[in-house]
């Protein structure tokens, strides 16, 4: 069940949290798991509201656009207030994150120090839809490998969180994320999404070292096939779409 409390207590985990050492295993790997920010009652809450259409602004069948198998749905801008909150707080922690990558990159850093200032900027830009998703998988379902960009105005990471248990109440259904690697094979990343919890990743690229300095290293997700049970996942995206 959600509380007035829900919020809090993620704003805190999140604040406590260890930044240096997840920012290092972003460097490392593109993706990041967090300490556990939601409990099961409210995991279990977040997963329910998926039955509540007018919640949504769309619905996209994955399987009818070939984009693997199961469904997922796109909330309206009048967010649940914990999804909101959730957003809002990781937002300063992943800025850190965002701005230094550009630095190493030598790419411009457009994105200002509050969360509505940068989403303000991507309306003007006509990037005005709502991108925060809820997912759900059923068994044999999957996610093919992609990346969530909708325009020119993109933040360079996203987050998704596990509302149900693995090995319980799924099989199957890890997350995957694949770099490619110029000029050898891709490098591929496997990680459980474990319930409450969730994990950082990068939207598209990461800085690479090289001989001449930094470059961008290519990096798409996706979701293995699931075995058996339900999968519903919480997508935390930082741009807007068009």
């Amino acid at each position: 069940m959600i509380t007035k409390n829900t919020a809090t207590r993620a704003r805190r985990a999140l604040d406590s949290a260890d930044w240096r050492a997840l920012a290092g295993e972003l460097d490392t790997y593109g993706c990041a798991l967090t300490p556990r920010l939601l409990n099961a009652s409210e995991c279990r809450s977040l997963a329910g509201l998926y039955d509540q259409e007018a919640r949504f602004r769309s619905t996209v069948d994955m399987a009818r656009h070939r984009f693997g198998s199961g469904q997922y749905r796109y909330f309206s801008h009048e967010l649940p207030t914990p999804v909101a909150e959730l957003r809002a707080a990781f937002y300063p922690h992943l800025l850190a994150v965002a701005r230094d990558w550009a630095a190493r990159l030598g790419r411009p850093a457009p994105w200002p120090d509050t969360l509505d200032a940068w989403l303000t900027m991507c309306q003007a830009a006509g990037q005005s839809r709502s991108a925060q998703i809820l997912l759900r998988y059923g068994a044999g379902d999957w996610n093919a490998l992609h990346r969530d960009v909708f325009g020119d105005m993109v933040f360079p990471l996203q987050v998704v969180i596990g509302l149900d248990e693995h090995g319980t109440d799924y099989t199957g259904g890890e997350f995957l994320l694949v770099e490619q690697r110029p000029r050898a094979q891709s490098r591929g990343t496997v990680n459980v999404l474990k319930q409450g919890h969730g994990l950082i990743f990068t939207t598209r690229d990461r800085p690479v070292r090289s001989a001449r300095g930094w470059s961008a290293g290519a990096m798409r997700h996706g979701v293995s096939t699931v075995r058996s049970g339900r999968r519903h996942a919480l997508g935390l995206v930082f741009h807007d779409a068009s």
